[in-house]
């Protein structure tokens, strides 16, 4: 499928597509962990840096050779200017992606390296059934040179963006999952 067949694809509502390198499309409900995740990250960026900040949610951001990605949540700079409808990712200062039963292995390792290999400055993996956070920094070539783990329930999770920016993740506020319901 060619990035603008994607793009001009309507997908079912309350769906999380993934298109892996390998050409396959992964269509996943999206859980309420998930969207609760990405709503508490987009409150702390408001209150870190700003009601108009430039942030986005499942946008496409364009990468070269057509990996393009639409992140949970990524930081742009403040001057970051679209080319046509989307982002480069020259204009990305961290990238979050939030694991989901089904995306763990891209999340942690194919998006890793990727990112990396593109110098996103920060890529956070929010991982609501682990309840941590991976904090990456220093892209190399294959990913990065730091990861550092932060437990949810731990105070205040400061990271320093490439522009001088602090963004604030509060870690005592991240949704965990709640226990399924006994339907005996």
């Amino acid at each position: 499928m060619s990035v603008d067949a994607i793009v001009n694809t309507e997908f079912p509502k309350g769906y999380t597509v993934l298109f892996g390198a390998d050409g396959k499309v992964i269509m996943t409900p999206q859980s309420v962990e998930h969207s609760s995740t990405i709503k508490s990250m987009q409150y702390d960026t408001v209150v870190s840096l700003g009601r108009h900040a430039k942030t986005v949610s499942d946008v496409y951001i364009d990468f070269p050779a057509d990996e393009n990605s639409a992140p949970d949540l990524a930081i742009l700079r403040e001057d970051a200017s679209r080319e046509g409808k989307r982002y480069g990712f020259e204009d990305v200062l961290l990238i979050s992606e939030v694991v989901s039963t089904s995306s763990a292995r891209k999340d942690y390792d194919d998006c890793t390296a990727k990112y990396g290999r593109y110098g996103i400055p920060v890529y956070l993996v929010v991982d609501p059934y682990a309840q941590e956070v991976v904090l990456h920094t220093q892209p190399t070539a294959t990913g990065y040179i730091a990861a550092h783990t932060h437990k949810y329930g731990t105070g205040k999770l400061p990271i320093p963006l490439a522009d001088g920016r602090i963004f604030t993740l509060d870690l005592d506020e991240l949704p965990r999952p709640e226990p399924e319901a006994d339907t005996r």
